[in-house]
């Protein structure tokens, strides 16, 4: 009568022990992970996508004044033909590029793009300064207060991409975590290019109102 008794017991300890095992398995392997910088990894890389979609965001909140904008500034201005159609012209070669934030080649045209849309948005608000009339048009002022506050968020969103991506590959090339990095895939990524870090290091403050300051790029 006791051998069943006893046989239930080895398979309940030996379920016990297989449970245990799973357990210090479980915990070993997490414990690797962490002391291996992978979940590191995944918080930083988690952070510069975040910190990427704010920058697209941003610009594309700038892409959606500008129609606004040229037609605002064409019901006063509309003899300034070359400048009004270098900055529509500039929004769409901006809108056609296929950024890709992982390849340096894509995001150095992406940059450009930006960079050139920028120069013929300042070339447009230094030519509505010879424009008493539309200079006073309240829809004209409040874009031009809008896009302000546009250009500013879009200096943050620039520098908190860079910051992340800093730390990021700062990450991925240090011992031991660049060996975690090398084998699941981790690479450096490409970072914006900062012609003045200054410049970027703080929001830029533009007005339009009384001068000719150019939004920053």
């Amino acid at each position: 009568m006791a051998q069943p008794t006893t046989m239930v017991q080895r398979s309940t300890g030996q379920r016990v022990l297989r449970w245990f095992f799973g357990a210090a398995v479980a915990g070993f392997l997490a414990g690797g992970l962490t002391g291996c910088g992978y979940n590191d990894i995944q918080r930083t890389d988690e952070a510069t996508n975040s910190a990427w979609a704010e920058v697209l965001s941003q610009y594309q909140r700038r892409a959606d004044l500008i129609p606004n904008l040229v037609n605002t500034v064409k019901g006063y201005a509309a003899q300034e033909k070359e400048v009004l159609t270098q900055v529509t012209e500039a929004r769409s070669r901006v809108g056609q590029v296929n950024v890709n934030p992982g390849d340096a080649g894509s995001l150095k045209q992406f940059e450009n793009a930006q960079a050139e849309m920028g120069g013929a948005l300042s070339r447009l608000l230094v030519v509505a300064e010879r424009y008493p009339e539309l200079k006073s048009d309240q829809n004209f002022r409040d874009l031009q207060a809008e896009l302000a506050g546009t250009e500013n968020r879009i200096t943050v969103a620039r520098k908190r991409y860079i910051d992340s991506i800093n730390t990021y590959n700062v990450l991925v090339r240090e011992f031991p975590v660049n060996l975690t990095a090398k084998v699941m895939g981790y690479a450096p990524k490409p970072q914006f290019s900062v012609e003045n870090e200054a410049a970027i290091s703080k929001p830029p403050t533009v007005d339009f109102g009384g001068g000719q300051t150019a939004p920053a790029k």
